[in-house]
């Protein structure tokens, strides 16, 4: 088994994950995986990196196959005994123009950018050497969303005791709703993309009480973040970042140094904590 240290970006092949491999192979003194769906997308990613002098190492990731997660989770558990870095990067969002009916963007945006996310993270998670670092790739779409939720759920998605049980349960009634057509009835704003970053908000803030009931002595900080607006095939050319500089915040979050206490739990933005 190996004691080299080890981090794990989802979705490395393109735009902010792609940035974030690459500053970890320059800033992060160990073993940095880059993983894809697509083998073929995650290895022309790996070479273009290995060009430039970098060492990047590929591992096929489907985040949305719960089997294709247990069989990177038993491969990190053989190989190096768990994981010290995890960035939970991958998602998706439908384009304004896309003409796709809203309730089947809300399915899918949901089951990829939270549901899937949550499945890496219950499967990962355990793996977290002490003073590991998870960073779960959100958005200021999650605030902006959240701003325009009912206030009955504003409560819901701020409370410092919302269980993940619960979280789930409004993550699938927000689903259901749109299908019904009574999302906006119900308090629901329009944005399949944002409400879905609520839920990568609020589950790592869920994550972060749990790892300090749990593993308290493990120092371990895990947060969310958004990278900010960022010239990729996600958000378009307008955009005001180069990749590099969207990956900042997330590096910044996965670089904390060992004998950090925070933040913890926390929505960070530029390297700083924001209001949630």
């Amino acid at each position: 088994m190996s004691s080299t240290p080890v981090a794990v970006v989802t979705g490395g092949n393109k735009g902010i994950g792609f940035a974030i491999v690459r500053a970890l192979c320059k800033q992060f003194t160990g073993d940095v995986y880059l993983t894809a769906r697509d083998p073929g997308q995650g290895q022309a990613a790996v070479t273009k990196l290995r060009e430039e002098g970098l060492s990047p190492l590929f591992y096929q990731l489907d985040i949305k196959d719960l089997q294709s997660i247990r069989t990177l989770r038993d491969f990190l558990k053989e190989k190096y005994g768990g994981l010290n870095v995890l960035v939970n990067n991958a998602g998706i969002a439908f384009k304004v123009a896309d003409t796709t009916p809203f309730a089947t963007q809300v399915e899918v945006t949901m089951r990829t950018n939270f549901f899937a996310t949550r499945d890496v993270c219950k499967e990962l998670l355990p793996l977290i050497k002490p003073h590991g670092r998870v960073v779960n790739v959100s958005s200021v779409g999650s605030v902006l969303a959240l701003e325009r939720c009912s206030q009955d759920l504003q409560q819901k998605f701020r409370s410092d005791t919302i269980t993940e049980e619960e979280l789930v349960k409004l993550m699938t009634k927000f689903v259901e709703d749109t299908k019904n057509g009574v999302h906006e009835k119900e308090g629901w704003p329009n944005t399949a993309y944002g409400v879905s970053k609520i839920g990568v908000t609020v589950l790592s803030r869920i994550q972060a009480r749990m790892l300090n009931e749990e593993r308290k002595a493990d120092r371990i900080l895990l947060n969310a973040c958004c990278p900010g607006w960022v010239r990729t095939d996600m958000a378009g050319p307008k955009a005001t970042k180069s990749p590099d500089e969207g990956a900042e915040t997330p590096v910044y979050l996965a670089l904390l140094a060992p004998d950090a206490d925070g933040p913890h739990g926390k929505f960070v933005s530029e390297k700083r904590v924001q209001k949630w």
